[in-house]
C-alpha cells in the first residue's frame, strides 16, 4: 500500500508513520509533504498513491485548498481537531476522519475501511474517480458554509471584581502559570476560567494565534522579534513586554517561521 502523508507538524508526520507500519509492514510512504504548495507540485508530478492522510490545517492554508489546484483520485484520510460540525460533513461524504491526536486503534479501523473499499473497487463494484471527486467537492463545499467551525471572537476575564469580554485582537498571550493567565494588548494579565492551553487552542484562530509550548499561545501581531538559537529553538519577544521571552521549540521552530511569513 503506497500512501502519502499531508502533515505540517513533524513529529505528527513521524508518529503516523511509525503506527502505520506497526499496523502493516507493507505499507510504503511515499512521501510527507508539509503545505499546499508543495502537495500540489508532487501530485501534478506523481502517480495517485492508494491512499492519502491529509491534515486540515498546514502553515500555507487548509488542505482542501489542493482539491481547487489539481485532481485527487486517491481516497482521502484527514487528520483534524476540528469539531462536530465538520466531522458531520465527512461523515455525510462517506470520508473517514482521525481525531488528533491518532489513536492506533482508530488508525487501524480506518486502514481496514479503505483495505475494504479498495478490494470493492478493484472488483469493479466501487464508485468511478468522477464520482470520488463529486464527494470532495460536496465535502468542500459543506466545510465552507454554515457548518464550518467558527473560533472564538473574543474570550472572558476577570477584571476588577467583574468579568470582562477581551476581543480576539486585543489578546496578546495566554499563559499558564498555575492557571491559566490571558495578556491583553495594554500588558495587564487577567484571569481567566480556562482549565488548560490545550483548551483554548480548541477554539483559537490558528491562523492568528500560536501555539508556542506548553504553557504559552501568542497572537501574530503581538510579535516583535525573534532570534534563533545554535539548538534550533526560537526566542521570542512581544509588543505588549520586551521583558518576557517565550521559547518556540526546535520541533515547532520551522513551523512557527511559516505561520509568520505567510
Amino acid at each position: 500500500m503506497k500512501v502519502v502523508i499531508i502533515e505540517d507538524e513533524p513529529l505528527i508526520a513521524k508518529n503516523l508513520q511509525r503506527l502505520l507500519k506497526q499496523i502493516d509492514t507493507d505499507v510504503e510512504v511515499l512521501a510527507v509533504l508539509d503545505s499546499v504548495l508543495s502537495s500540489v507540485k508532487w501530485l501534478q508530478e506523481n502517480e495517485q498513491p492508494d491512499l492519502l492522510f491529509m491534515d486540515i490545517q498546514l502553515a500555507d492554508g487548509v488542505s482542501f485548498d489542493i482539491f481547487n489546484k489539481t485532481k485527487i483520485e486517491s481516497p482521502v484520510i484527514f487528520t483534524t481537531a476540528y469539531n462536530e460540525y465538520a466531522i458531520r460533513a465527512f461523515k455525510v461524504n462517506s470520508v473517514d476522519y482521525l481525531l488528533k491526536p491518532i489513536d492506533k486503534e482508530q488508525l487501524q479501523l480506518a486502514i481496514e475501511k479503505f483495505k475494504k473499499y479498495h478490494a470493492y473497487r478493484q472488483a469493479g463494484f466501487g464508485v468511478k474517480n468522477d464520482a470520488v471527486s463529486e464527494q470532495f467537492k460536496s465535502l468542500l463545499e459543506n466545510l465552507q458554509n454554515k457548518n464550518t467551525p467558527k473560533f472564538k471572537e473574543r474570550f472572558l476575564a476577570h477584571y476588577k471584581g467583574g468579568i470582562v469580554p477581551v476581543s480576539e485582537n486585543k489578546t496578546a498571550y495566554f499563559i499558564k502559570d498555575t492557571i491559566i493567565y490571558l495578556g491583553n494588548n495594554e500588558n495587564e494579565k487577567l484571569v481567566t476560567d480556562y482549565s488548560t492551553i490545550d483548551e483554548i487552542e480548541e477554539v483559537m484562530n490558528p491562523s492568528n494565534f500560536f501555539r508556542a509550548n506548553r504553557q504559552m499561545i501568542i497572537h501574530i501581531e503581538q510579535v516583535d522579534t525573534y532570534k534563533k538559537h545554535d539548538t534550533g529553538k526560537i526566542e521570542v519577544h512581544l509588543k505588549c513586554d520586551k521583558n518576557l521571552r517565550v521559547d518556540v521549540s526546535r520541533e515547532k521552530a520551522n513551523e512557527f517561521v511559516n505561520w509568520l511569513d505567510r
